[in-house]
């Protein structure tokens, strides 16, 4: 078979040198560097913890995130003490994680979790063209719910001038998985314990609506989809 038929050989293949800063070291079959992997862990989800050091203080702040091609753009107040920090183009680093079950086995060491996770590098830099920062607040509006900017008001000039838009180059980036069932000792394979997946998911609920909308509008298409 050859390395582009095996996913785990082809990511072998892919493997960045030792030392570079998104290489995946424990658990290495695990690692992927494809981006086409790294975009669907970013593109099924839309919070992030990102992480960054101002002087010698470091912070991890959750944000939202929408995935624009190849950067990952960020928003928040202009009045904002660490996204200005951000914005000044110093390095950080995004994760990204989704919890996809708990993995129970019939040892306390074997007990696990099923994810899928990325990791990525490069600087944050403000948007400043306002165009391009009313395009890429549409764009958040779109990640989280496909459909809502056009079901909802655009920014307006005071609205934009308030808002800090940052846009950060995915200059490096790696992909871990976690698939499958518990991994017992063999010796252990005869306790009278339960071992198994737990799945968990994310899951929308009902739309609720709010008290003050006017008449009884009707439940859009692309929230009648999501829930």
């Amino acid at each position: 078979m050859s390395a582009d038929a095996d996913p785990i050989a082809a990511s072998a293949a892919r493997r960045p040198p030792r030392g570079a800063r998104h290489r995946v070291e424990r658990m290495r079959e695990r690692g992927a560097y494809d981006r086409a992997q790294v975009h669907a862990v970013l593109d099924a989800g839309f919070i992030g913890h990102v992480s960054f050091a101002h002087g010698t203080q470091p912070f991890v702040i959750p944000m939202l995130y929408a995935r624009d091609g190849e950067r990952l753009l960020l928003h928040g107040s202009v009045a904002s003490r660490l996204i200005n920090a951000l914005a000044e183009g110093i390095e950080c680093c995004v994760a990204v994680t989704h919890l996809d079950g708990l993995v129970l086995a019939r040892s306390h060491f074997h007990h696990s979790v099923n994810y899928r996770s990325a990791v990525l590098f490069g600087r944050a830099v403000a948007v400043t063209d306002p165009a391009e920062k009313a395009a890429a607040l549409t764009r958040f509006v779109d990640a989280l719910l496909p459909g809502r900017s056009g079901d909802s008001r655009p920014p307006d000039a005071a609205e934009l001038a308030a808002t800090t838009v940052l846009s950060m180059e995915i200059t490096d980036a790696s992909a871990k998985v976690r698939a499958g069932g518990a991994k017992d000792n063999r010796e252990d394979l005869a306790l009278p314990h339960w071992a198994g997946v737990v799945p968990l998911s994310l899951v929308a609920g009902t739309p609720l609506p709010s008290d003050d909308l006017v008449g009884a509008p009707v439940l859009p298409d692309y929230l009648r989809r999501r829930a």
